[in-house]
């Protein structure tokens, strides 16, 4: 098991082609299945529909990442990933992102943030429910080791 590490005041900002090798590690340091790969991460990093940001307490010292993702015509927005680094859980890192995810969901116009949370990680719900997301429903058999997901919603500014 890591040793926590103190973060850092942290920064946040969209990242770019060359944080393509830190986004890979830290989404193998934050998950076990249901990781994004090199190609997934290049196409969501080129796309107008999805947005990647990055936690960070120096230029390369990634601490955590989001996914977003926006349909055209649509003013629900979705958080497709959220990841920090284990040894910087708790310290406050998931919830800026999700408060940089609002933000950027609501500059594209967006009215609603949606995400969906395995039902077995309890640390990830208490940060949704404390940062005033909602339960709206539930998928079965979701990931691909068979979990089940809790959906959550979060009406936007």
């Amino acid at each position: 098991m890591s040793s926590p590490v103190t973060v850092a005041p942290l920064r946040v900002r969209r990242a770019d082609m060359s944080d393509l090798d830190d986004l890979l590690a830290l989404e193998h340091g934050a998950f076990d299945g249901d990781r994004m790969n090199r190609a997934q991460y290049r196409r969501h990093l080129d796309s107008d529909s999805a947005q990647v940001m990055v936690a960070s307490a120096g230029r390369h010292n990634l601490v955590g990442s989001l996914v977003l993702f926006f349909r055209k015509r649509s003013r629900v927005a979705r958080l497709y990933s959220l990841a920090t680094r284990p040894e910087a859980r708790g310290q406050g890192v998931g919830a800026t992102l999700l408060q940089a995810a609002v933000t950027a969901a609501a500059r594209r116009g967006c009215r609603v943030l949606r995400l969906e949370v395995r039902t077995d990680n309890a640390a990830a719900i208490r940060l949704y429910q404390r940062e005033g997301y909602r339960r709206i429903g539930e998928y079965r058999h979701y990931y691909e080791d068979g979990a089940d997901a809790w959906r959550y919603e979060k009406l936007l500014p």
